[in-house]
């Protein structure tokens, strides 16, 4: 025991290996000097590179956490517009939309083409605002139809993936409702998803210069 309490002592003076740097200074006569990082100043600069890596990823997350509500707020300021009970549900289909790699903006201009945003949802079931199963099937919930149809037109459901997977927003459209049932729905929805907002709402958040005006 005492042997190895020595060996842990000794240790804690050899973490961090005694570092020299030449640097060029031409005033003295070899025309360098070397500078010696000790353990203290090697672990002070790896706490500051560590502590700028993660400012830079809490920055990141902010800046995704803002654009986020960004959309979010878009899609519930349509709904709120034009008095549809969908108001509310930007957050999750929006959410549910980036999980499974489909436009933001999807989502809820299905949900307006089908059903007015949830006015004319299904009658025979429940929570079905999407006229999804043609109004076969129901769900407990909108935030599990939400997820549930993202995650079908996402191609992350077995049972549909050979029909979405690996798809654009048009094709996946043209998929849930073909042209020969119904003409230029696609065209229609993408129409709707314009109407919503802008396919990149990352070039609408204000910048640092922009904050700092306005403050």
């Amino acid at each position: 025991m005492k042997n190895k309490k020595l060996i842990r002592f000794v240790e804690s003076f050899v973490l961090l290996p005694v570092m020299t740097i030449s640097l060029p200074l031409g005033n003295l006569p070899n025309g360098s000097v070397n500078v010696v990082l000790t353990p203290t100043t090697a672990l002070s600069q790896k706490q500051n590179i560590e502590a700028s890596g993660l400012l830079a990823y809490n920055q990141a997350d902010e800046q995704e956490a803002k654009l986020l509500k960004l959309k979010a707020d878009a899609v519930d300021a349509y709904f709120r517009e034009h008095n549809m009970p969908l108001e509310g549900t930007g957050k999750t289909m929006v959410q549910e939309a980036e999980e499974n790699g489909l436009d933001w903006r999807l989502l809820a201009a299905i949900a307006v083409r089908e059903s007015t945003g949830g006015i004319h949802a299904c009658k025979s079931v429940t929570f079905n605002s999407f006229g999804w199963g043609s109004c076969r099937i129901g769900f407990k919930s909108n935030e599990q139809a939400i997820e549930t149809i993202a995650k079908h037109l996402g191609g992350n459901m077995k049972s549909t993936a050979d029909h979405y997977d690996n798809k654009t927003t048009e094709q996946i459209l043209r998929t849930y409702n073909p042209p020969k049932i119904v003409k230029r729905y696609a065209e229609q929805v993408m129409a709707i998803m314009d109407d919503i907002g802008q396919t990149d709402m990352a070039l609408t958040l204000p910048t640092k210069e922009t904050e700092t005006t306005n403050t």
